[in-house]
C-alpha cells in the first residue's frame, strides 16, 4: 500500500492498535459479560503499557500471559508463569519494577477461563 502525503510517500503504513486503557476496560467488560471476575490491580501507560494478565484459578495456582510474537510476526498471548499463585506474583512484581508502565491485570476464576484465545481479544 503507498499512500501520498505532503511530506512524500509512505510505502507501510502501521497497523492500528487500541490503546492499552482503552483495551483493558473492554477486556474487563467481556470477562464481566461472561461472569468472570476481573480487576485492574497495576495501572500502566494508558497509551502503549504493555498489558500482563494473571488467572488464579482459586486453589493457589496461576498462570501469567503477557503479549509476544511468534514465528509469523503475529501477536499471541504468551503462557509466562504457570504454576503457584505466589510465584506468579513474584513474576509479576519483577516485570513491574523493570517496566512500571506495565498493566496488571487479574482474573479469579475457578475454572481458569481467561477467554484471550477468544476473537478479538487474541
Amino acid at each position: 500500500m503507498s499512500v501520498t502525503s505532503t511530506w512524500g510517500s509512505i510505502s507501510a503504513m502501521a497497523e492500528p492498535r487500541l490503546s492499552a486503557d482503552v483495551w483493558v476496560m473492554a477486556y474487563l467488560a467481556r470477562l464481566n459479560a461472561e461472569g468472570i471476575f476481573a480487576h485492574v490491580s497495576q495501572r500502566g501507560d494508558p497509551n502503549a503499557g504493555a498489558i500482563a494478565i494473571k488467572c488464579a484459578t482459586m486453589d493457589g495456582q496461576a498462570q501469567v500471559f503477557t503479549r509476544a510474537y511468534n514465528s509469523d510476526g503475529q501477536r499471541i498471548w504468551d503462557l509466562a508463569h504457570d504454576g503457584a499463585e505466589e510465584e506468579a506474583d513474584a513474576h509479576l512484581s519483577r516485570q513491574r519494577k523493570f517496566d512500571p508502565d506495565l498493566w496488571i491485570i487479574e482474573v479469579e476464576d475457578p475454572r481458569g477461563r481467561h477467554m484471550l484465545d477468544q476473537p478479538g481479544l487474541e
